[in-house]
């Protein structure tokens, strides 16, 4: 027969708690009265063994890291999607762990073993987590340049951290898997860039022994008046280089595009435009059609 008294239970201030199955158990509650509680949204399983007042997706991960050891920190896809740079997606939730720790297996959940000491986490979304940095050079040594590099500037751009929290951290990481890769990337990082896309463009120009382009490059008129801002660009030489997207398609859009176009060619810039099929299947026709408007 089940105790009214512990049904009953006022569970104000438990909204942001979770509790073990073992917990609630130990507190009075019979296995049909947690199942009954389940039953009627008083209680939300959360993840095996955990149990929670509220549904809400922002449980998901403290209701995760009740099951894992104290070690264990968020790092890579997730900790770079918590401190906002996730431009990478990934539906595991990836966590790290010291070397030689036993982690339970548990489903959507990706442990790796830390050959680099993490440091002190920090606490976002009520779990611990790598610093910015540490989830940046992880996932820049891990991912395709083409997918590093627009993380990098977006790292930056959102101000999870500096260039030097970046440098002073893939220091750490020597003779690891793909180090080489994060350290020349690095320094090209750039908070300027406003899009995946155009954080690409710049290393396709920048690996196909292109000088750097400078990003979101302001031209102003001959007072001085800023009028037009070129995604990338080589103001010394007057040349310009953008991305098109499929916003550049829009009706409205395109008059805009054709008179900025008109009044850069008069005033002397040279503009190229790129597509996806450019940028991604034929990059050596962008350096080929660049290159002759950059030499000496």
């Amino acid at each position: 027969m089940e105790d009214p008294q512990w049904d009953a239970a006022d569970f104000s201030g438990m909204a942001e708690r979770l509790y073990r199955y073992s917990e609630l158990l130990a507190s009075g509650a019979s296995r049909e009265q947690v199942r009954r509680l389940a039953e009627t949204s008083r209680l939300y399983r959360l993840s095996r063994s955990i149990y929670g007042r509220s549904p809400a997706q922002r449980l998901h991960l403290p209701a995760i890291f009740r099951r894992l050891p104290d070690t264990a920190v968020v790092g890579f896809y997730t900790g770079a999607q918590l401190h906002g740079f996730g431009d990478v997606r990934n539906r595991d939730v990836h966590v790290i762990v010291p070397a030689g720790e036993n982690v339970p297996h548990i489903r959507g959940v990706v442990a790796h073993e830390a050959v680099v000491p993490v440091g002190d986490p920090v606490f976002l979304g009520g779990v611990p987590c790598a610093p910015a940095a540490r989830c940046a050079v992880d996932l820049a040594r891990l991912l395709r340049r083409m997918d590093a590099m627009p993380l990098l500037d977006l790292c930056l751009r959102v101000g999870a951290c500096q260039p030097e929290d970046l440098r002073s951290e893939v220091a750490r990481h020597e003779r690891l898997r793909g180090v080489c890769q994060a350290r020349q990337l690095i320094p090209l990082a750039d908070p300027r860039a406003e899009c995946r896309q155009e954080s690409q463009l710049r290393l396709v120009l920048i690996d196909g022994g292109l000088p750097p382009p400078e990003p979101q490059i302001w031209v102003s008129d001959r007072d001085g008046v800023p009028l037009y801002r070129l995604d990338l660009g080589y103001r010394l030489r007057r040349v310009g280089v953008e991305y098109d997207g499929i916003s550049h398609l829009d009706r409205t859009r395109l008059r805009h595009d054709r008179a900025r176009m008109n009044w850069l060619a008069a005033n002397g810039w040279q503009m190229r435009h790129f597509t996806d099929l450019d940028l991604y299947h034929r990059p050596a026709h962008i350096i080929t059609t660049l290159t002759p408007l950059l030499r000496p």
